[in-house]
């Protein structure tokens, strides 16, 4: 396996680069306190923009040990748009979980579609990881359809292991992968 961390990785569209502490205003104003958002992720909206800037600057001080984490920003425009990680890694199995979140104004764009496709590339082909894996709740479909066009294969569900934020009823996980046949 190469652990070559977090590069610079491009798409027609977009630019996917390191956190720098200049994200922390803009994070916090677009997805960190989106409440549509928050439902779908594991961690509690940002009450204030000090949590945004913890986050951040723990993601900083993560690339001094090849991390892999990347703010997404609009090629054209600059204008930051989200966030996509390794959420999970066993460098010693050579296999890795990719989380990521947008700020709701973007959905529907296909942007998160395409910083995935290209993150995948990088594990795989660059990075030379085995198994790249990606997961969300049965309440956020539009996920898994991301994960599909990104050439994510649909692998299992497992059957109410999460609660729901909104309503707190329990919801299914939904794996997808995709398998390096190299």
């Amino acid at each position: 396996m190469n652990d070559l961390g977090t590069r610079e990785l491009t798409t027609d569209r977009l630019i996917l680069r390191r956190f720098t502490l200049d994200d922390v205003e803009v994070m916090y104003n677009s997805w960190a306190t989106d409440e549509e958002v928050n439902q779908y992720v594991d961690w509690p909206i940002h009450k204030s923009i000090d949590e945004t800037r913890e986050l951040v600057s723990a993601r900083i001080k993560e690339y001094d040990d090849d991390s892999y984490n990347w703010i997404v920003e609009i090629k054209d425009t600059h204008e930051v748009i989200g966030s996509i990680s390794l959420v999970k890694c066993s460098k010693k199995n050579r296999n890795c979980e990719i989380g990521y979140c947008y700020s709701s104004k973007h959905w529907n764009r296909g942007y998160a579609t395409e910083a995935l496709k290209r993150v995948i590339d990088y594990l795989i082909s660059d990075c030379k990881f085995h198994v790249v894996q990606a997961v969300h709740y049965s309440s956020n479909p539009a996920s898994g359809k991301v994960m599909t066009k990104a050439g994510m294969q649909y692998e299992a569900t497992l059957k109410e292991r999460h609660i729901n934020k909104v309503d707190g009823s329990w919801e299914d996980e939904v794996y997808y992968s995709v398998i390096n046949r190299e």
